[in-house]
């Protein structure tokens, strides 16, 4: 006979409502942003952009209509861009840059129903990159569980590490932030997930520290970005100053965050392994036991096994290098991984037929993962769509003027919070907005490189949150909601707000 759920009294007990999946929340923030262009004001910069093939400027107008400027510093000045010329040529700023001075409020262009439906399309295929390489990664992480290799070499790391846990989440989170602050460490930390997830669950934590580790360590990294070329430095190109200037503060800022984000992490690990109830994401732990933890009979750590290890973990110090010196991206790192999983299949000595089911098997369990990337990206569509983003950042910029230095950097940092959620690309953010409000920072008498730190501040504190960055990303892969995340991460968002606005008024008052 069928049980019932009931109550003692009786009655039929109320299912307990779930948080939306990542995939609903994604698609309730798309219809509020094609709603949004129905009542947005709308308008556009016009956009600078260095032709090689002509050796031009060509100038794109809010209407649409391109023009082209001798590419000179002459022309720069006219336009009052403050960027070097050799920046243009030699390729550091290759992407449309605003001129200052040029807003114009255009006819609306408010997105329907078709226009969300196009958007999810379009979304998905602007990050094809990003998702053949989680799909590939999937298929080299199947052959390592597959073999056993990869539990083997858990059980020796968790043996090794025993009454000494925390320093995994010290030594993860450190090494993570440091790749976060040179090059802008982000989605390829999506490879890291699968390996650090099973170290923590099997040292006694829940996967959120994992996840925490990584994920929080990118992020403080980014946001105290020292030379990542891809804020930073791009962002101070944009701003006509040199990016070492206000380096000082940004190095101390980063040992200090990552410091208070290391603290965090133990917090909540010493707090679960004490007492596993506590955990946030108690009701994911068989899915992840399963998935990442097989309670079968761990493997010994043959030699085979320490090869394939060994193996895997050069991919990775070899993504790293090219990223950082040969300016690879996700073609490249994608190429290197496949042929590695080629590699680890011949050494596992799996046949043919073994090597392509089990990659296929391995690519398809990515396939939510690599969804989500493309349904995030298509927010920023829609509102790039309905004009809605540079009008937003013309209304914002005439907030500051007149305002006292520390107010100004302090509202500043608010204003690339919120242009965070809506401009979630560090460099497009930086050369649209940075043309626009560094030469406000001449106004009130302060050097330009406090709006570079507002900026890194600002758009790095959505980062943690914002969920059309690549939390949601990381969330599916462990069957996480977004809710159990937001409730773990609150408290550290005020704590990191203090600590930044803390900094930029120390940057202030070092002027």
């Amino acid at each position: 006979m069928e049980e019932k759920n009931v109550t003692e009294q009786g009655t039929p007990a109320k299912k307990k409502r779930q948080f939306p999946s990542a995939f609903t929340v994604l698609f309730i923030i798309l219809i509020i942003a094609a709603i949004g262009t129905n009542f947005m004001p709308t308008g556009s910069y016009s956009k600078l952009l260095y032709n090689a093939d002509s050796n031009k400027f060509d100038i794109t107008a809010p209407d649409g209509s391109v023009t082209s400027m001798d590419a000179n510093q002459k022309s720069l000045d006219e336009l009052d861009i403050k960027a070097k010329l050799d920046l243009f040529l030699d390729g550091s700023l290759y992407k449309p840059i605003g001129i200052p001075g040029s807003y114009e409020a255009i006819d609306p262009n408010p997105q329907g129903f078709t226009d969300c439906v196009l958007a999810l399309v379009n979304g998905v295929y602007e990050t094809i990159d990003i998702s053949l390489f989680i799909f590939v990664l999937g298929g080299m992480l199947a052959y390592l569980n597959k073999s056993g290799a990869f539990a083997a070499g858990m059980g020796a790391l968790s043996r090794v590490t025993k009454g000494k846990e925390y320093i995994l989440i010290v030594l993860i989170t450190i090494l993570i932030a440091l790749g976060g602050t040179t090059f802008g460490m982000c989605e390829e930390t999506v490879a890291l997930y699968a390996v650090v997830i099973p170290i923590f669950v099997i040292a006694g934590y829940d996967a959120l520290v994992g996840i925490a580790a990584v994920y929080l360590g990118s992020s403080i990294g980014t946001m105290c970005s020292t030379v990542n070329p891809f804020s930073v430095v791009i962002a101070s190109n944009a701003a006509g100053i040199n990016f070492m200037e206000g380096f000082g503060i940004r190095i101390t800022a980063l040992v200090v965050g990552t410091f208070i984000c290391i603290l965090y992490v133990i917090k909540y690990g010493s707090m679960v392994r004490k007492n596993p109830e506590k955990s946030l994401i108690l009701e994911s732990k068989a899915y992840i036991d399963e998935k990442y933890c097989s309670e079968a009979e761990v493997p010994e750590l043959t030699l085979r096994f320490k090869v394939i290890l060994i193996q895997f973990f050069l991919t990775f110090v070899i993504m790293v290098y090219g990223v950082v010196k040969l300016g690879w991206w996700f073609g490249e790192m994608t190429g290197l991984f496949l042929v590695s999983a080629i590699i680890m299949g011949i050494i596992l000595r799996m046949s043919e037929t073994e090597m392509v089911s089990e990659f296929l098997a391995g690519a398809g369990d990515m396939i939510g993962v690599a969804l989500i990337c493309g349904v995030a990206r298509s927010i920023n569509v829609i509102l790039e769509n309905g004009l809605v983003s540079d009008a937003l950042l013309n209304t914002m910029s005439g907030w500051v003027n007149g305002m006292s230095p520390y107010v100004f950097a302090i509202v500043m940092y608010f204003i690339y919070i919120i242009l965070g959620f809506f401009i979630n690309s560090s460099s497009g953010l930086a050369v649209l907005s940075i043309p626009i409000m560094a030469p406000l920072a001449d106004a009130v008498g302060l050097p330009r490189e406090v709006v570079i730190t507002a900026y890194m501040f600002g758009q790095g504190t959505m980062g943690f949150i914002t969920p059309t960055g690549l939390v949601l990303v990381v969330l599916q892969l462990v069957h996480v909601n977004y809710d159990k995340y937001i409730k773990f991460i609150l408290p550290l968002m005020g704590i990191l707000a203090i600590f930044s606005i803390t900094f930029l008024c120390a940057e202030v008052a070092m002027v």
